[in-house]
């Protein structure tokens, strides 16, 4: 159930005080030493559940050790439910942490992976011993899962045991842990009643008086099976003693056909009334009165399931004050399939009644399947569709899209409101085609009922507030499919028409209506409207409370403000944000954590270190968002940044390469594609190869029209030019470049994009400096300072590396604040450690650094590349980075060569 957490799937069973003690089997739990699993696996019936609730209460009554349940059920399939339930099952543990509980609120689908590591982070905290239970766990069919608790027991901190009760192994490896003695196994062969156990089940717990024979004949028959054992003794109980060895003879086989007979024997010992009772009530998961007099239609269903447990009908009380039940599963299986068999027209009726209940507890998930399981689809259609504009809030539009798959699609086309929630659906998972052809739908309905205003024809609303707001909810649609296809002018028309469309005090309508507006002038690089329109879409976002959207939206105003140059003002967005999410939320909000990472960028970009580590570790501290597209971006860009900084090239191709592959379709305007940033990288590797193939696949000349979506990647190629003619001296690709990094300033300049502006101007800059136009180099770098100097920029020079100090060492000094501005960097270049020998000056436009001069003398005393990676202890892909770029500022081709020019320089 996706609307709401169900309690008692929470709760740990009471244990009966009649059942049978298994000393045996209880003594296999206490071992010497501390284990990480428990797994108790083995068929249906085999009382699994009992026994593990016996110890546990065991456990509760001798020790302080926390007990957290949790019953699965085939729902909890899906990976976001399984860990809302997971969260909601360790939440009542003392100083648990709430990352996890944050992460499930994201807007998309979250990798279990990423929330299997929340969640051991959450219970780092918690200082006692506690257990955590997964009753049932072979009803889950999910490899995500699987693997997800094989990453737990990795991480699981030592205060904590898991424990699986299962039908079947699970879907991950345990022999590891076999190995090591961190596993206990409970099989069908250890929970076998012995014949001494069967008699005091049959005699105690069921309360029949049977003679030695026929205890021992009960127990080779079914094999120790508790349920078999159950069911006979519910066929004996009302039989003369005169039918006991006939009984007892007449069943024989696999544990199916003897559960199939003996339910058939059990049922027709009941009276009419509790037969009736349970075949209606098997339809349900879990049994109320009010729930079951809802399905069955009388008024004393709290007194039969009372009655019912009193008589060990398999009814499994899941609560202390006996408000839910449940039936054994196996039971419920069969009771299912006979009431199939004899009352199919039945079952329609009583998911129907089961529909109604639900529904008016305002649990619509269960409401909707229910009528999804009496083939009531008008009926399902309906809930969905009251059901949207909620589920859409809280970022559950993948689960409404199974539910509304699953109608005929003729229903559907009938009904414009669940078209448009249709289209909006698919639009939320990337399926913009199909989008297209449900938004034709409800446009359709919409001019219909235009030209003919009193006829409605076949056309069904469940919701008429909805349908007034459908003009309004199909412009916003349209405005998203024109833009995620790169529609910049279909997007502008869209969204201008929802704008224009009557308000009704609908904030949120208006908001993305307003964001989709801004994306359309972001993309064409008009980042005065879309600033505007971008703020607009956040204010309307905080005053209808939305404040992950409103966090959302806060990110990409600071992007467009960054792209304008105005470092200081972006940082004053992302902390008024952070106010307002702290004023309007009692707890912490997950999503903050974009917040913390784009003030973790900008103050990286000022250099203040320690405001940036601090508001890292406060993203951190927040969790992985990894569904939440802001976070993602700004997550990948500043990892790939650490790595860079640490001179692991392969680990931030390594995070690029992976933010690409989980990239999909989207309106937000991806103005640093990651596959630039990652040429980028190989840029700086020397892997001019894989650069070259991706301007190729990207079809990037220097000739290109430009336009501002593509400016990042243009720049990017003009980067890719000046290394081919700085490594391979090729004379062409350095004259593409100055003539493209002059069409490029020019557009930045009409649009007055200073961040765009600095960074073309320092490689126009270089590009001279590489041709030996020292003043020409020296002109452009003054004009990018004059720029940078108010904001405070420094990473954007400090990573342009040594030629960039070659250059700032030689600017002329008048100006006293700019010379201030340019000490500032080149202290920022030392503490890098990005600085030419200052043991003698090097006669080079591209000084080697000291890194560069240490390994050129490794090469001049003979070391080979492995030698020198060992000696000073570095990867040997980074001696090959380092080797290129030697290569490249001497001139040559081969070690030998570089060995004789450098000595020709005195460098060695």
């Amino acid at each position: 159930m996706f609307d709401a957490l169900l309690p008692t799937k929470l709760y740990l069973p009471p244990t009966r005080a009649d059942w049978v003690k298994r000393p045996r089997l209880l003594k296999k739990l206490d071992p010497k030493r501390p284990f990480k699993l428990l797994l108790v696996s083995a068929p249906a019936g085999y009382g699994k559940t009992t026994l593990i609730t016996a110890w546990l209460q065991q456990i509760q009554a001798t020790n302080k050790t926390h007990i957290c349940w949790l019953s699965l059920d085939e729902d909890d399939s899906d990976s976001q439910q399984f860990f809302r339930y997971l969260a909601a099952a360790v939440r009542p543990l003392p100083d648990v942490r709430s990352t996890l509980p944050q992460l499930l609120q994201a807007n998309q689908p979250i990798p279990a992976k990423t929330l299997i590591k929340a969640f051991a982070h959450d219970l780092v905290s918690v200082g006692t011993p506690f257990i955590l239970v997964l009753d049932d766990y072979h009803v889950l069919d999910s490899a995500e899962i699987d693997n997800a608790l094989a990453t737990l027991l990795d991480l699981m901190p030592p205060q904590m045991t898991l424990v699986l009760t299962s039908r079947s192994d699970p879907g991950f490896p345990i022999s590891r842990l076999r190995a090591r003695g961190e596993l206990i196994e409970l099989r069908a062969d250890d929970l076998r009643f012995t014949e001494v156990e069967a008699a005091q089940f049959l005699q105690q717990t069921m309360g029949l008086t049977l003679a030695p024979t026929h205890i021992a004949a009960l127990e080779k028959r079914t094999e120790g099976w508790a349920a078999g054992l159950q069911m006979a003794a519910l066929s004996l109980q009302n039989r003369p003693s005169s039918d006991l060895d006939s009984f007892v003879n007449t069943f024989t086989g696999s544990h199916r056909f003897i559960l199939d007979y003996l339910v058939e024997e059990a049922l027709s010992q009941q009276p009419e009334s509790v037969r009736s009772f349970l075949l209606a009530t098997s339809i349900l998961d879990r049994l109320s009165g009010s729930l079951c007099d809802a399905v069955t239609g009388q008024t004393n269903s709290q007194t039969m399931l009372e009655m019912l447990e009193r008589d060990n009908l398999f009814v499994v009380p899941l609560d202390n004050q006996r408000r839910w039940y449940r039936y054994h599963h196996l039971f419920a299986d069969v009771l299912q399939a006979h009431a199939t068999a004899t009352l199919p027209d039945q079952v329609a009726t009583w998911h129907r009644g089961a529909s109604d209940w639900f529904a008016q507890q305002s649990l619509p998930g269960e409401a909707i399947r229910h009528a999804l399981a009496a083939e009531d689809y008008e009926r399902a259609a309906s809930l969905a569709e009251l059901a949207w504009r909620s589920m859409d809030r809280r970022y559950q539009s993948g689960t409404w899209l199974g539910w509304v798959k699953a109608l005929p699609d003729k229903l559907v086309r009938a009904r414009p409101v669940l078209s448009a929630e249709y289209a909006w659906a698919l639009l939320d998972s990337g399926e913009m085609e199909a989008a297209e052809v449900r938004l034709q739908v409800a446009e359709r309905w919409l001019e219909l009922a235009a030209q003919l205003p009193n006829s409605s024809g076949e056309m069904v609303v469940a919701s008429e507030a909805e349908f007034r707001a459908l003009p309004t909810t199909i412009a916003n649609a349209r405005a998203y499919l024109a833009q995620a296809l790169g529609d910049v002018p279909g997007t502008i028309k869209y969204a201008r028409r929802a704008l224009e469309l009557p308000f009704d005090d609908d904030y949120f309508g208006r908001g993305l209506s307003a964001l989709l507006l801004g994306f359309a002038y972001w993309t064409s690089g008009d980042l005065a409207l879309a600033r505007q329109a971008v703020s607009d879409a956040v204010s309307d976002m905080w005053t209808v409370g939305n404040v992950p959207f409103a966090i959302s939206f806060t990110s990409y105003l600071a992007d467009i403000i960054l792209a304008q140059g105005y470092l200081h003002e972006a940082i004053s967005v992302y902390e008024h944000a952070l106010q307002r999410t702290m004023e309007q939320s009692e707890r912490e909000v997950a999503e903050t954590a974009v917040l913390h990472l784009g003030l973790s960028e900008l103050y990286h970009e000022l250099d203040d270190m320690k405001a940036a580590t601090l508001h890292l570790l406060g993203s951190e501290e927040m969790g992985e968002q990894i569904a939440f597209p802001p976070w993602y971006r700004h997550w990948s860009r500043a990892q790939a940044r650490i790595k860079i900084t640490q001179g692991d090239l392969d680990g931030a191709v390594e995070i690029l390469n992976e933010a690409k592959r989980l990239y999909f379709r989207h309106p937000v305007p991806d103005t640093r594609p990651m596959a630039a940033l990652r040429a980028r990288v190989w840029i700086l590797q020397g892997n001019l190869k894989d650069a070259l193939a991706w301007a190729h696949a990207q079809g990037l000349t220097a000739a290109d029209e430009l336009s501002y979506l593509r400016e990042f990647e243009h720049i990017t190629l003009a980067r890719l030019l000046i290394a081919r003619y700085r490594h391979e001296q090729v004379e062409t690709a350095v004259h593409e470049a100055t003539g493209l990094l002059t069409r490029l300033l020019q557009a930045a300049e009409a649009s007055n994009r200073i961040g765009s502006m600095i960074e073309i101007l320092m490689l126009k800059a270089l590009t001279h400096a590489a041709q030996g136009d020292v003043p020409a180099a020296l002109a452009l770098v003054e004009r990018a300072l004059t720029l940078a100097a108010p904001e405070g920029y420094v990473r954007l020079f400090v990573e342009e590396g040594p030629p960039m100090v070659a250059l700032l060492q030689r600017m002329p000094k008048e100006d006293e604040k700019l010379r201030e501005y340019i000490n500032r960097l080149l202290a920022a270049f030392d503490e890098q450690g990005i600085q030419p020998s200052t043991s003698s000056p090097q006669p080079l436009i591209d000084p080697l650094t000291e890194r560069e001069l240490e390994i050129l003398a490794l090469i001049a005393a003979g070391l080979k590349n492995k030698e020198i990676a060992e000696q000073l202890v570095i990867s040997l892909n980074t001696v090959l980075y380092h080797n290129k770029n030697i290569y490249s500022k001497l001139g040559v081709r081969k070690r030998a060569l570089a060995i004789v020019k450098a000595r020709e320089l005195n460098l060695i």
